[in-house]
């Protein structure tokens, strides 16, 4: 189990980048009509948020900072 619980650069990034996701995802569906592109893209984002993550552990932004 790691020593950090997610407290990472790595993480913090994924999350805050994961969570403009899911609000542009959200916007797109709440207009009138609904928006698939801003959808779509609100979801390539999130998807981004991963690969970003994976990313950023690869550079060591995600080990132990002790």
């Amino acid at each position: 189990m790691s020593d950090n619980h997610g407290n990472t650069p790595a993480a913090w990034t994924a999350v805050v980048v994961g969570l403009v996701g899911f609000v542009v995802g959200a916007i797109g569906l709440m207009l009138d009509p609904i928006s698939y592109p801003v959808f779509w893209v609100g979801v390539a984002i999130t998807v981004a948020a991963g690969v970003l993550f994976a990313v950023m552990g690869k550079l060591g932004l995600h080990g132990s900072a002790h």
